[in-house]
Parts: structure tokens; sequence; C-alpha cells
């Protein structure tokens, strides 16, 4: 006869055996699954330099660079069965100098990111604990809200993955290990994100140079250039 510890370990043996098993499944059934209709596309629609702190940890002043952007993007077909939440991102990719004024390969600078979730499902253990053992904050709550719906109508929630943002500031300031960016050319806008599965690997966009990668195409914005450095008194600065 086998003892109980022989048995609950052969148990719970046989059980990480089954959920690795439908983990592995889970995450080799996205590659079934491909997104090819996720559309993206951001534009300029205004770019200053300053010469500041660009961070309160700042020891120094320099040049950075604050811009404002318009964002449309349908990031819908991402979510999928394994999706637990998306990670989106607007860079900035300009060519780097030297210090000697040398042109080096192009820098990246993240000026903008959010993390989407992913709708919870109406099986999860909260939702159904919520609904089987309601509490009463949220009877309280359900009271409330139909007694509002009675009184005005309600609005259709958003579709989880539709982004659009009008004259969007950057969250991020754009600094240069030089101390100057402006006047710098060639400067683009590039949308990017990074799908994070329940189980599985991270899933990149397309020309970030990783694998895997979804297939749908970011968005670019034309080329522009940062705008020389404002002075306050000319004659100062020529002096």
């Amino acid at each position: 006869m086998h003892s109980a510890i022989n048995r609950a370990q052969a148990v719970f043996g046989f059980f990480t055996t089954v959920a690795f098993f439908v983990a592995g499944l889970a995450a080799l059934s996205v590659f079934l699954h491909p997104a090819t209709d996720v559309t993206s596309s951001v534009e300029l629609k205004n770019v200053q330099v300053i010469k500041g702190r660009p961070h309160y940890y700042s020891t120094k002043r320099e040049e950075y660079a604050q811009i404002k952007f318009d964002l449309e993007a349908d990031f819908s077909p991402l979510f999928n069965w394994n999706t637990k939440q998306l990670f989106v991102y607007v860079l900035a990719a300009y060519p780097a100098a030297s210090p000697a004024g040398e042109t080096l390969r192009n820098s990246e600078a993240i000026v903008w990111d959010a993390i989407i979730p992913a709708e919870e499902s109406p099986y999860s253990f909260s939702n159904l604990k919520e609904r089987f053992f309601p509490s009463k904050k949220s009877t309280k709550k359900t009271r409330k809200s139909s007694s509002k719906k009675d009184k005005k109508k309600e609005t259709a929630p958003a579709t989880p993955g539709v982004v659009s943002l009008k004259n969007q500031r950057a969250k991020y300031q754009i600094t240069d290990v030089s101390g100057k960016i402006a006047e710098r050319g060639n400067v683009t806008l590039m949308v990017g994100w990074n799908v994070q599965p329940w189980v599985g690997a991270l899933w990149w966009s397309d020309g970030t140079g990783t694998w895997p990668r979804t297939a749908g195409e970011a968005g670019r914005s034309k080329s522009f250039e940062f705008p020389a450095l404002k002075v306050k008194n000319p004659q100062a600065a020529s002096n």
C-alpha cells in the first residue's frame, strides 16, 4: 500500500503534467490565429525644442524636444483567448550625432506608451464569485446603475484595442547624449506594440527585429525636422 504522501505526490505530478500540456497547446494555438488586420497611423501635429532640465533628477541644462501627435489604430485583431494585455507605444527615430558632428546610426526614443488590458472573461473567478455570491457593495452599485439607466441612456463601451488620440501630448521628452537636439533632421514617428499572452512568448510588431512577430504593419509618420532652439535675447546669445 502506498502512503498518503506518495498518493498526494502522484496526483500533484499528474496535475502539473496535464497543466503544462494544456498550457503548451494554448501557446501553440496562437500560431493558428495570425493577426493580419492591424491598422495604425501616426501624424505629427507640433514639435518644439526647449533648453532646460528635462527631468526632475537632471543635473544640467540640455536641449530636449516636446511633440504632439495624432494616433489612429485598431489593435482589436491582436486580442484572442491567450491575450492578457497589449503594450502600445509611439517612438521617435532620428539620426544620432557624435560630439565631433559625425552622423551615426539612428537613435530611438519612446515618447508615449499605454497598456490595454484584455476584456475579463465572464467565466473568470471574480465574475463567477460576484454572480453566485454578490457582495453588499455590488448590489448597491447595481441598484444605482439601474436607476441611472432610467434617467439617462448608457453609452456603448469602446471596442478594446481601438485607439483614437487627437493632438496628444507626449509623455516623455526626447533627449540626446550630446545634449543638443535642435535642427536634427530626418525624424519619424512609428507605432509599435507588444502582445503579452497568458502563456507563451511575447509577440512584437513588425520592424522591431524580434520574433515572433504579428502580421500588422506599423504606422509611420512623414519625416520632419526638430526646429531651432528659440533664444529670448539674440544679442546676448551673439555676444
